[in-house]
Formats: structure tokens, C-alpha cells, sequence
């Protein structure tokens, strides 16, 4: 009993022994790289784990680069894995370039890959290009029509201008920026309608992918609608704003129109009391006259008869011109 206890001791001893040795010593993974032709030392793959670098993500790219013979070192993968990179993206990218006969070396790859970019999506967008759609663009011709125009892109990757070149976002952008230009310089709407090859050729001939990631091959316009008139509703906003100020500056000079006559009115008013305050005056001047002997008393009577002869002949008069208007109208 205790001779087997001892002896399955010994095994599972063995057993981690023997699991912490391959953890450690990638021996299989050596044996593949042999295997393959890859021209590593199993002391390489022991620093590997001491430096924190999986083994596998080196060796099995190492194997794919020898077959496809890129001729790269495992001094190269490394680097590149202990900098950030994918190193199974960037060889992929490699053999890739090299079938498609596209010149990419591993010191530019691996600068696409740390710059964030897919550099295996890139070849791939070399050999096959992309078609990039653009949003409706809503331009306004020189009649005043709206014209929403959607185009698509044709863009190939530039693997030169791939580290610090614009992204889609900016061809989208000046794409949608010549459509604008381009129908804004049109005549009339109808231009854009019967010619919409007008757009492609100005937009092409821009040289909109100066600057960017990409080469356009070629702008097409898919789709061509008319939208509202916007020139008309300018007008008609303008002309109500203009109404609007015209109404204020009526009920301004009513405003003071008014207050002019209100102010005629109290002046009048005014110049009313001014002659009662006259009128007023004039007994007293002729008290004062009789009484220092300037007016007799005989002048006095004359005129007060003066006076009630004034009105009786007033009375006469307004009582005939009655009776006419009264012969008038029986008439």
C-alpha cells in the first residue's frame, strides 16, 4: 500500500515536472520552427519568455515569413511585438504585397501598423479598391434651386501616404466641399440635371487626395434630385422683413404725427387763454381811461352802440343765411 502511494507520487512529481519544463521550454514549438526551417535556438525561445514575449506570436509568423521567404529575422519580429504591434498582421500584409508584386518592406509595415492603421487591409485595398458613398450633399444653383447630389468614390490605398495621410473622412469631406463648388457655379439647376458628369469631371480634376491616404480613381455620381426653392423662400422672407419694417416705420410717423397734433392742441389751448387773459384786460384799460379823462363818457355810449349795432346786424345776417339754406333744401 504504501510501495503505490509512493509510486503515484512519483508520477504526479514527474507529471508537473514535466508540465512546468514545456511551459517554460517551448520545446514543441521549437521542434515546428526546426521543422519548418527556422533557424532558432531553444535558448532564444527560454530569453523569449524571460523578456515577456509569447513565443508563439514570433515563431509562427517567423514560419509563415520563411515560407512565403521574406527573409526576415526574428530579431525584427520581436522588436516589433516588444513595441506594440501586431507581428501576424504585418507579416500577413508582407506576403500579401509580395503575391500582389506591390513593393512594401517590413520597416515600413511596421510603421503603418504602429501608426494604428490595418496595413494588411491596405494591401488588400491596393490590389482591390474601395468604394466610399458620400452623404446627400445639398447645394443651391445660382437660380436658387436646391440640387442634393450622392456620389461614390473609387479609392485605392496609397501605401506611401499611409503614415500621417488624411482617412475617408477627409475625402468625404472635399468631395462633398467640390460638389458644393461645382453646383454653385452652375447657371441653373437644369444644368446639373442634364450634365451631372460636370460634377465628376471638376471634383476629379481638383486633385482632392493631395494630402490623404488614398489615390482616387474615380467620382461618380449616383443619385440627382431637386429640392426645395431657396431662393424663392429668401425672397419671400426678405420681402416680409421688409413689410415688417415698413409697418414699423408707418406707426412711427403715426406715432409722431399724433403727438405733433397733441401738442397743436395744447398750444391752441394755450393761445386761447393768452386772448381771454387779452380780453380780460380790456374793461380795466377803459376804467382807467375814464377815469384819468382819456375816454368820455359820450365815446363810451358810441361805442357801445357801435357794439349792439355789430351784433344786430350778426343776428340779421345769420337768420337770412338760415332762411336760404332752408328755400334751398324745399327746393
Amino acid at each position: 500500500m504504501e510501495l503505490n502511494i509512493s509510486l503515484l507520487l512519483t508520477v504526479a512529481v514527474i507529471i508537473i515536472a514535466v508540465s512546468v519544463f514545456l511551459s517554460f521550454f517551448p520545446v514543441m514549438l521549437w521542434i515546428s520552427a526546426i521543422a519548418s526551417g527556422v533557424k532558432i535556438s531553444i535558448i532564444t525561445l527560454v530569453a523569449m519568455r524571460l523578456r515577456r514575449v509569447t513565443p508563439s506570436r514570433i515563431v509562427n509568423p517567423m514560419i509563415k515569413a520563411t515560407k512565403a521567404g521574406l527573409g526576415l529575422s526574428i530579431n525584427q519580429l520581436e522588436s516589433h511585438y516588444l513595441a506594440g504591434g501586431n507581428v501576424d498582421r504585418v507579416v500577413n500584409a508582407l506576403i500579401a504585397a509580395q503575391r500582389a508584386n506591390i513593393s512594401l518592406e517590413f520597416e515600413r509595415a511596421a510603421a503603418i501598423d504602429l501608426a494604428g492603421r490595418d496595413v494588411l487591409q491596405a494591401v488588400q485595398m491596393s490590389v482591390n479598391p474601395r468604394v466610399i458613398e458620400t452623404p446627400i450633399v445639398a447645394a443651391m444653383a445660382k437660380d436658387g434651386i436646391e440640387v442634393k447630389v450622392r456620389a461614390r468614390v473609387t479609392v485605392r490605398a496609397n501605401i506611401e501616404r499611409l503614415v500621417g495621410g488624411a482617412g475617408e473622412e477627409t475625402i468625404i469631406a472635399r468631395v462633398g466641399e467640390g460638389i458644393v463648388t461645382t453646383v454653385g457655379s452652375s447657371a441653373t439647376h437644369k444644368d446639373v440635371l442634364e450634365n451631372p458628369d460636370l460634377i465628376s469631371r471638376t471634383v476629379l480634376g481638383k486633385g482632392l487626395d493631395a494630402g490623404t491616404a488614398f489615390e482616387i480613381l474615380s467620382i461618380d455620381v449616383a443619385d440627382v434630385d431637386v429640392g426645395k426653392n431657396i431662393g424663392a423662400h429668401l425672397q419671400t422672407e426678405q420681402a416680409e422683413a421688409d413689410k415688417r419694417i415698413a409697418q414699423a416705420k408707418a406707426e412711427e410717423r403715426r406715432a409722431m404725427a399724433v403727438a405733433q397734433e397733441q401738442e397743436m392742441k395744447a398750444r391752441v389751448v394755450e393761445m386761447r387763454a393768452r386772448v381771454v387773459e387779452s380780453e380780460s384786460q380790456v374793461p380795466l384799460a377803459m376804467a382807467e381811461a375814464l377815469k384819468s379823462g382819456k375816454l368820455g363818457v359820450m365815446d363810451y355810449m358810441n361805442l357801445q352802440n357801435i357794439e349792439a349795432d355789430t351784433q344786430m346786424r350778426g343776428s340779421i345776417g345769420k337768420n337770412t343765411d338760415a332762411g336760404r339754406s332752408d328755400h334751398n333744401s324745399e327746393s
